[in-house]
């Protein structure tokens, strides 16, 4: 199949690339049955759409073509010619015969690693454009397809991610990881975040241009916390305060990163307004940190005692003012 007409065989089947062989043949069952030309007879759509179900099913129920298939995507028939001794090109022309530099796609892991030797030995000595496939007498600059040869710089970094709970995210911490058959101890540095990337210099795969180990990239996936949330650089938190705080103001005690402070609580605050603790936030990289925003949430009491809803009562009865007073002719 050429590369342009590419068809996703496990989309077509309706499963997911890991389904077992008999989810394979159900599925197959199911639809060869709803698209079969004796069911639909004269629908052209239906009639396209069984031998397209066939097609996948022949390619997905045989375990070799399967393997093929799912190793080098839309260029696995060329990669089983190739294994059979055949130098077909995934470009739809015949390229190299044995002994002269031809390609066998069995001595590759995947397409991504037949590609790079691709570009490698085609590329120009100076590391411009790579011969044009297509053109006539496959001469340079010709029509056809044409790629940039994988200069020197291309990277050959890689990413992986490493989890850390919030501790170990503000405080910094210590990780002992196993790449390949070594051991690496990766220092966290404190105030690490969602997405944060660690360098691991040197220990990725080998870049063949330069021949030096290229980097591993540790993306930082963070654990949430019951109590603290950091968004971006803002760590904040929510404290619920009663009532009678909201009114009269006072002193509250509230945890922080490095343990319970005691905030001011001004009176008449609202629901939902934060305060600033300066210097009680998230560490930066240059050893400094932030501020840390408390919300603050009114939280009636409950259950109410006998004597807390006679006061209450007393309150209502005695209120002067009604919040609400200029929404009375609000409409639309």
């Amino acid at each position: 199949m050429a590369a342009t007409g590419f068809k996703d065989y496990y989309a077509v089947l309706g499963v997911s690339r890991t389904a077992s062989a008999d989810e394979i043949k159900q599925s197959f069952r199911k639809l060869a049955r709803k698209y079969h030309p004796d069911v639909n007879p004269g629908d052209k759509a239906a009639e396209a759409k069984f031998k397209e179900v066939s097609e996948a099913y022949e390619v997905l129920s045989d375990a070799d073509k399967r393997k093929k298939y799912d190793q080098y995507g839309q260029y696995w028939q060329q990669a089983s010619r190739a294994g059979a001794g055949s130098y077909g090109s995934p470009f739809g022309g015949a390229y190299g015969t044995p002994g002269d530099g031809g390609f066998d796609f069995s001595a590759y892991g995947s397409f991504d690693e037949f590609i790079n030797e691709l570009l490698g030995r085609f590329s120009t000595p100076s590391g411009g454009r790579t011969y044009g496939y297509g053109a006539p007498g496959g001469a340079p600059g010709g029509a056809g397809f044409g790629y940039e040869s994988a200069a020197p710089s291309q990277s050959f970094d890689q990413e992986a991610s490493i989890r850390l709970t919030f501790s170990e995210a503000f405080h910094g911490a210590q990780k002992r990881l196993r790449i390949g058959n070594d051991s690496v101890e990766v220092r966290i540095p404190p105030g690490a975040k969602q997405g944060s990337k660690i360098r691991l210099k040197g220990k990725g795969p080998l870049n063949p241009y330069t021949k030096q180990p290229a980097d591993i990239y540790l993306v930082v996936q963070l654990d949430t916390h019951s109590f603290f949330k950091l968004e971006g650089d803002s760590l904040s938190a929510e404290v619920p305060i009663t009532p009678d705080e909201a009114v009269l103001g006072g002193k509250i005690d509230v945890p922080t990163p490095d343990g319970s402070v005691t905030m001011n609580l001004p009176a008449g605050i609202r629901s939902g307004q934060s305060l600033r603790l300066r210097g009680k936030g998230w560490p930066n990289p240059k050893g400094d940190r932030g501020d840390l925003l408390i919300k603050v949430v009114i939280a009636p009491p409950a259950p109410l005692s006998d004597t807390e809803r006679q006061l209450y009562e007393k309150i209502r009865d005695s209120r002067t003012t009604n919040p609400r007073q200029s929404l009375i002719n609000t409409q639309l």
